[in-house]
C-alpha cells in the first residue's frame, strides 16, 4: 500500500526511502503542498536527507509492527535454520578436528598428524604422502577432504587413480565420510549438458589411464574451473625415465603435469616413490615443483631434499594409541634340517636337471626373450623342490605333459613311435 506524502511524520517507518532498507523519519520539511524534504535514520545507522514529491509516493511503503527492527517478531523457525548454519560453518574454529567427529573411522596416530600436522598447515598444499602400503592412505585424503570442505577451503575436488581402485575410493568416501564422487565415464560425458562434465558436478573420480590416452577428456579438463583439490593414487605410474641425455616422458607424465596446473592443491600419494634412481625420482618430483627439480640433478650420489614436500613412515613406526606396533614385527631367519637319502637323491636329480637345461638356455643363441624365459621355468622349479616333494612332482608332471604334446604336434610320426616307448623313457 503506497503512502501520501502527508503520512510522512516524525517517528514514521517506511521502506523505499533508503537502498540499505528501513528508514525512520525525523523530520519533515514542506515545499508547498507538492514535495517535502525529509530527515531520516537508516536501519544500519547514519542519517540522511532526501527530498521527496507525489512522484515518490508509490515507491513508500509504511512498515507495521512485524518488520521494526529487534522486535522479536520474526520467523524463528528461519532464524534457528540461520544460526544453526552459521554455526556449522565456524564449528572448526572450536572444534580442530571435526572432520574426524563427523565421519565414519577412527584414525590412528599416523594419520592424523599426516593430515592436521603435515597437510592442513600447507597453503597452498603440493605434497607426496609415501607411508608404506596398510597405512590408510585413503582414510587420510578422505579426513584432508572433508576437513578443507569443512572450513569452506573446497568446493571442487578431482580424485584420478588406476581403474582397479575406482569404485572402492567411490566407497569409502561415501560410507566413512557421506563424500559424493561421480565416476567418470564416456555416457557422463556424452550427457553432459554443457558438453563438459567437469563444469557441471563438483566432485569426480577419473580413471587414471583413462584421462592419460584421451586428449579430449585433458581438453575439458583444461576448460572447466581450476578444482580446489587433485588426489592422485598410485601416483608413481605418472613418473618418467631417463636414459643418459634423453628423458622418456610417458603420456601418464604429462597428464601429471596437466593436473598440477588445474588445481591449488595438489596431493600425490604412493607406496613406492622411488625406483632407485635419484634422476628418476627427481623428474618424479617435478610434477610437485616443476622449477625447483628441473634440469639433471649436479651430484647424482646424494638424495634429493624434499622434507617439506614428502612423508614418508614405513611400517615399522606406524603405532597404536597405547603404543603397540600397528604391523608385528617382521622377522627373518633360516631354519636348517638335514634331508633324507630320498630326498638327497631328488634334489641332485632336480638340481642336475636345472643345470643341464640352464645349460642349454645359455645356447640358444640369440633369441633372448626365449632364453630369458627357459631361464625363469627352470628357476621356478627350483622353488618347488624347496617346497615340497608333491610340489616338484606336479611341476616336473606338467612340463613332460606339454614337451610331449609339442614333440607330438612338431612331428606327426612320433605318436606311432611312443606307443613303442618305454614308460618314461622321455626325456624331460
Amino acid at each position: 500500500m503506497a503512502m501520501r506524502l502527508e503520512e510522512l511524520t516524525p517517528g514514521t517507518q517506511i521502506s523505499g526511502l533508503s537502498p540499505m532498507g528501513p528508514a525512520r523519519i525525523i523530520h519533515v520539511e514542506w515545499f508547498g503542498t507538492a514535495a517535502l524534504k525529509a530527515t531520516f535514520e537508516k536501519s544500519a545507522g547514519g542519517v540522511e536527507q532526501v527530498i521527496l514529491s507525489r512522484d515518490d509516493e508509490a515507491r513508500l511503503q509504511p512498515l507495521n509492527g512485524a518488520a521494526r527492527s529487534w522486535s522479536f517478531e520474526g520467523d524463528g523457525a528461519a532464524l534457528r535454520l540461520v544460526s544453526e548454519a552459521r554455526r556449522i560453518r565456524l564449528a572448526h574454529l572450536f572444534d580442530p578436528y571435526l572432520a574426524v567427529h563427523t565421519s565414519q573411522v577412527e584414525p590412528l596416530p599416523h594419520q592424523i598428524t599426516a593430515v592436521y600436522g603435515e597437510m592442513l598447515g600447507r597453503q597452498p598444499l603440493r605434497f607426496l604422502l609415501a607411508d608404506d602400503p596398510g597405512a590408510g592412505k585413503t582414510v587420510m585424503a578422505g579426513l584432508f577432504i572433508k576437513e578443507l570442505a569443512i572450513r569452506g577451503d573446497l568446493d571442487r575436488c578431482l580424485i584420478v587413480a588406476p581403474g582397479s581402485l575406482i569404485d572402492q575410493w567411490q566407497d569409502e568416501l561415501d560410507q566413512k565420510f557421506g563424500l559424493h564422487f561421480d565416476i567418470l565415464s564416456r555416457d557422463l560425458v556424452e550427457s553432459a549438458r554443457t558438453g563438459n562434465p567437469f563444469a557441471e558436478r563438483p566432485l569426480w573420480l577419473a580413471r587414471l589411464d583413462m584421462l592419460a590416452r584421451a586428449e579430449d577428456l585433458q581438453a575439458l579438463l583444461t576448460a572447466a574451473p581450476e578444482f580446489d583439490l587433485i588426489v592422485c593414487d598410485e601416483a608413481h605410474r605418472m613418473s618418467a625415465t631417463r636414459f643418459g641425455d634423453e628423458v622418456k616422458v610417458t603420456q601418464r607424465h604429462r597428464l601429471g603435469h596437466l593436473l598440477g596446473q588445474r588445481c591449488r592443491h595438489f596431493l600425490l600419494m604412493t607406496a613406492t616413490p622411488h625406483n632407485g634412481k635419484q634422476e628418476d625420482f627427481q623428474l618424479f618430483m617435478s610434477l610437485l615443483d616443476s622449477d625447483r627439480f628441473e634440469g639433471r640433478p649436479r651430484d647424482r650420489t646424494q638424495p634429493v631434499d624434499v622434507a617439506d614436500l614428502m612423508r614418508r613412515m614405513t611400517k615399522e613406526e606406524l603405532r597404536r594409541f597405547d603404543g603397540s606396533l600397528l604391523f608385528p614385527e617382521r622377522r627373518a631367519y633360516t631354519a636348517k634340517y638335514e634331508l633324507s637319502p630320498a630326498e638327497a637323491s631328488l634334489y641332485a636329480a632336480v638340481t642336475a636337471y636345472v643345470r643341464d637345461e640352464m645349460n642349454r638356455a645359455d645356447r640358444i643363441g640369440e633369441d633372448t626373450r626365449r632364453r630369458q624365459n627357459v631361464g625363469f621355468a627352470l628357476q621356478t622349479l627350483q622353488r618347488r623342490l624347496a617346497s615340497s616333494p608333491e610340489a616338484i612332482y606336479r611341476s616336473l608332471s606338467r612340463r613332460r605333459t606339454r614337451l610331449e604334446a609339442r614333440l607330438v604336434e612338431e612331428n606327426p610320426s612320433v605318436p606311432t613311435m611312443m606307443r613303442h616307448r618305454a614308460p618314461g623313457s622321455l626325456p624331460l
